[in-house]
C-alpha cells in the first residue's frame, strides 16, 4: 500500500467519468453483449446503502487454511481440507469474525467445475456453520506469475507467500484472446451461486495492475465486471482499489465507478488510512476495507479496529492462522532459515489455535462484542 495523496486520490476517483466494458479482438462475439450488459447495471447508492443497513459490523480475515499453499490447494480435489477449514473458522468464530474473503482459481474449476463447485458449497456449508459469511475472489494480479495443476511447490522457509499463484497469470492477464476463455468459468459460478444468501459480495479482481502489469490489466477488468453484471447475481460486486500512483487512474477510476459498493487496501498507519476513508465516502457507498493488519507498520488490531468500526467500514485483515503461505514473515524481508520473525507480519492465530498474542485476541473478541 502506497502512502496516497489526497489531492490525488480526489482527482483520481472524485467524479470520475463511467467507463465502457472492453472491446476484446477477438473472433468471439461476445462484445456488444459484454457492452450493454455494463450499461446501467451498477446498483444505485440506494440499493448499495440499503444492502449494508441493518448489517452487524463485519470483521473478519482473508481465509485460506493453514494446510494450503495458494488457492489451487485449497480447492483441487486432492489437497481440498474440510477438516482443517472447520477447525479453524471455528477459531475465528470464537473471537466474533463473521466474514471472510476467499481466494477462488480458475484452473481449479477448469479441472473439474461440477466438483469444484461442490468444493465451494461445502466450504460455504462450514462457513455458514461458524455463522460467517464469505465474499469470494475470482481474480488476482498478486506474486508468482505461472502455476500447474496437481501437487503444489512446499514453502520456501522464511519468504512471505511464495508459492501464491495469479490468475490468469502472464501471459494471460494481458491477451484478450486467451482471457475471453475464462468467460464460462466466471458465468458457470455466479449463476450457480447467485442466489445464495451466504454468500457476502464477489470481487472480481484483487489488486489489478499489480505485478507490473499495471494499466495491461484494465482489459480484463473491464470483461469481468461485463460478464458479472450479465449474470445478474443479488450479492454486488466489486474490485479493491489499493494503488494510489498516477499510473493507476484508469484502473481506479474503473473500479471506483463500476463497483457496487467500494472496497479497498490499506496496510498504513491511522492518518493515512482515515484519509482514504474519508476520501471514499464521497462515492456515498458502503466501504468495506478488505485487507489491512501488518504489525510492523503499525497497522494493527488495536488502532485499525476502532477507526473502521467508526466509520462502520467492514474490516478484514490480512491471515488467519499461520501456515503454508508464510504470510506471518514480511512481504520484503526474507528469513532465509525460516526461524521466528521479531514480530508477526500477519496472522492472528498458531497452527495449534493459541492465539499469536492472547491480549491481541481479546481485543478482537471485545470489538466483535463476544
Amino acid at each position: 500500500m502506497r502512502k496516497i495523496s489526497a489531492l490525488l486520490l480526489g482527482l483520481l476517483l472524485l467524479g470520475a467519468p463511467a467507463v465502457q466494458a472492453q472491446k476484446v479482438k477477438t473472433k468471439v462475439k461476445a462484445t456488444s453483449a459484454a457492452m450493454s450488459a455494463t450499461q446501467g447495471a451498477r446498483w444505485s447508492t440506494e440499493k448499495a446503502n440499503a444492502w449494508y443497513q441493518g448489517r452487524q459490523w463485519m470483521s473478519g480475515a482473508n481465509f485460506i487454511p493453514s494446510t494450503a499453499i495458494n488457492q489451487l490447494e485449497m480447492w483441487q480435489a486432492d489437497s481440498f481440507d474440510p477438516q482443517t477449514i472447520d477447525k479453524e473458522l471455528g477459531w475465528a468464530e470464537g473471537i466474533g469474525f463473521n466474514t471472510m474473503r476467499v481466494f477462488l482459481h480458475s484452473l481449479a474449476w477448469k479441472q473439474d467445475p461440477a466438483g469444484f463447485k461442490k468444493r465451494l458449497n461445502d466450504y460455504l456449508a462450514l462457513a455458514d456453520k461458524h455463522h460467517i459469511q464469505t465474499m469470494f475472489v475470482f481474480f488476482d494480479d498478486c506474486w508468482n506469475k505461472t502455476y500447474q495443476p496437481g501437487k503444489q511447490p512446499a514453502p520456501k522457509p522464511g519468504i512471505h507467500n511464495s508459492g501464491w499463484v495469479q490468475d490468469p497469470g502472464d501471459p494471460a492477464s494481458r491477451d484478450s484472446a486467451t482471457f475471453v476463455q475464462l468467460k464460462p468459468y466466471v458465468t458457470d459460478v455466479l449463476t450457480s451461486f447467485a442466489h445464495d444468501k451466504r454468500i457476502l459480495l464477489w470481487d472480481l479482481y484483487n489488486e489489478p495492475g499489480n505485478g507490473n502489469k499495471g494499466v495491461a490489466s484494465l482489459p480484463l477488468l473491464r470483461n469481468v465486471f461485463a460478464w458479472a453484471q450479465a449474470a445478474n447475481p443479488d450479492q454486488p460486486l466489486s474490485a479493491g482499489l489499493w494503488n494510489w500512483d498516477s499510473g493507476f487512474k484508469e484502473l481506479n477510476a474503473f473500479q471506483a465507478t463500476h463497483s457496487d459498493v467500494m472496497t479497498y487496501h490499506c496496510y498504513d498507519d491511522v492518518p493515512a488510512h482515515e484519509r482514504i476513508i474519508s476520501l471514499l465516502s464521497t462515492h456515498n457507498r458502503p466501504l468495506l476495507c478488505t485487507e489491512y493488519m501488518a504489525r510492523p507498520r503499525n497497522s494493527r488490531f488495536v488502532n485499525m479496529m476502532p477507526l473502521l468500526k467508526k466509520y462502520n467500514v467492514a474490516a478484514l485483515n490480512w491471515g488467519l492462522v499461520a501456515g503454508k503461505t508464510n504470510t506471518k514473515y514480511q512481504w520484503d524481508v526474507p528469513i532465509a532459515d525460516g526461524s521466528e520473525p521479531n514480530e508477526w507480519f500477519h496472522e492472528v492465530f498458531r497452527p495449534d489455535g493459541t492465539a499469536y498474542h492472547q491480549d491481541e485476541a481479546d481485543f478482537i473478541k471485545k470489538m466483535n462484542s463476544k
